[in-house]
């Protein structure tokens, strides 16, 4: 400081560089803070601005897909402003504290009375719960069938060794409940003439141990339904002339909030004696947030008391059954929240839109010529998905997975994958219409196809691409040791 210069009063205005200064500190551009980038692997020693951080990630961010063109998920990516307003509300809810939070107990109490209803359960005490999303729901149903296997086996004075499930093509959770849980799976291939479970493939490998059939209403390879009443049909006659007295547990991750609405008189949920379960994904088709699924049983009986612990609830005791512990509460309010919102015509509306859209995308796609439709979007038959493959004599220098590297460059995710066994040679692309998705954007889509295709022949790869060269989406998942 100079002789002529006076010390700032701290308490005085800054001074015009000091504003400055604070200028650029406040643009998180202009300084060298993380001159070297995000720390990575490392845990921080010091704390920084909320704002920098904030802006650092959410910059990272972008290079994520934009959820509303990832036409490969099943989940939603799309609610109303109410929705995102109470599950901001309810971010420090944890569902599991039935006490500290007893109206959003009673919430997840209605949300399973109102399913239990939806999918024709017996009049009565509706049994279910809510989850983090189908594959837990899909594991506690599995864990339930195969208690009551090994309570029957037990009176019976037999061995208990050997459960199995029979299921076809089915999402990689069932998979895992099978490890986990030490369940032989006994899973029957795809075919080219149905690609579905058929009742025919299930008797063939039912046995004694078989602890339940899982059929899909809504398979994940193709979105088409499994034939629940046929194999429900099958079993009754397999009872008849064996004994053999094997129940079916419907996954029905998707098509669980749409068929009810859009076809309710396909019959296969518990309209059919033989099926003792169900869960579906709230945050698919039930148009919840991420993080919601539910599993419903029949009733009492069919949850095996062993499962089943209690909780304090308003000075009482309420029974739970979860893998999980503490969870977020707001998605199941936000589920409520839809069902009430929306009710049985909402969800008819919502769907049928969806639906008209597939269709829309199933024609314009079935023109553009090398391709052959393995599902179209048809309610009765399937999801609201559109799947096709390469037409076998299709001329065309490219493959599937050409095809979907294309439409990511403009931002689409259009999943390639091959089929599992025995169709593994078999490639397919799908599209998901999930709510959100408008015939706009699905223009917008099939322009981007044209042009993709056009591109591809005007200038082919030296060699289509393989799902190994150029990435796959896939449903399964190799487990580290066979």
């Amino acid at each position: 400081m100079t002789s002529h210069e006076q010390p700032r009063d701290p308490a005085g205005p800054p001074t015009q560089s000091e504003e400055i200064r604070r200028l650029l500190d406040d643009d998180q551009y202009g300084d060298d803070s993380w001159a070297a980038g995000l720390p990575k692997d490392r845990f921080p020693a010091l704390e920084s601005d909320p704002r920098r951080v904030h802006g650092a990630v959410q910059d990272e961010l972008m290079l994520d897909g934009v959820a509303r063109m990832n036409l490969a998920t099943f989940c939603t990516t799309w609610v109303e402003p109410e929705v995102a307003d109470l599950m901001r509300q309810s971010l420090s809810k944890n569902i599991v504290d039935k006490d500290e939070y007893p109206q959003t107990a009673e919430i997840e109490s209605r949300c399973v009375a109102m399913l239990a209803d939806l999918w024709h359960a017996p009049a009565g005490d509706p049994v279910g719960t809510s989850t983090t999303g189908s594959s837990e729901a899909a594991m506690l149903a599995g864990l339930a069938a195969t208690f009551r296997w090994r309570a029957r086996r037990r009176a019976a004075g037999l061995s208990t060794a050997s459960p199995n499930i029979v299921c076809g093509p089915v999402q990689v959770c069932w998979e895992k409940f099978a490890r986990y849980f030490d369940v032989e799976i006994r899973q029957a291939p795809m075919t080219a003439s149905s690609f579905v479970l058929t009742p025919q493939q299930v008797v063939e490998r039912c046995d004694e141990n078989t602890v339940a059939v899982v059929v899909t209403l809504g398979q994940t390879f193709t979105g088409l339904y499994e034939d629940v009443a046929a194999i429900s049909a099958r079993l009754d006659q397999l009872q008849a002339d064996t004994g053999l007295d094997v129940d079916i547990h419907v996954d029905a991750a998707s098509g669980g909030f749409l068929a009810p609405f859009l076809e309710p008189d396909l019959v296969w949920d518990f309209r059919l004696p033989r099926v003792k379960s169900v869960n579906a994904s709230g945050h698919k088709m039930g148009l919840s947030p991420l993080g919601c699924g539910w599993a419903i049983w029949r009733d009492r009986a069919s949850l095996p008391d062993e499962l089943v612990f209690t909780v304090n609830y308003l000075g009482g005791a309420m029974p739970t059954f979860s893998l999980n512990f503490s969870r977020p509460g707001g998605q199941v309010i936000a589920q409520y929240y839809t069902f009430v919102r929306l009710g049985r015509e909402g969800y008819r509306r919502v769907h049928a839109a969806a639906y008209a859209t597939a269709r829309h995308l199933a024609r314009a796609i079935g023109a553009m010529g090398p391709f052959e439709l393995v599902f179209d979007g048809r309610p009765e038959a399937g999801i609201t998905a559109v799947t096709w493959r390469l037409r076998p004599d299709a001329d065309v220098p490219f493959s599937l997975f050409d095809l979907a590297e294309k439409l990511r460059a403009r931002g689409w995710l259009v999943p390639a994958y091959t089929l599992p066994a025995d169709l593994t040679s078999l490639a397919v692309q799908r599209i998901v219409v999930r709510h959100g998705f408008s015939r706009d954007m699905a223009d917008l889509l099939l322009d981007d196809m044209r042009r993709a295709i056009a591109a591809l022949r005007a200038a082919p790869p030296s060699v289509p691409s393989t799902a190994d060269e150029n990435g796959s989406f896939s449903h399964d998942a190799a487990p580290a040791r066979p």
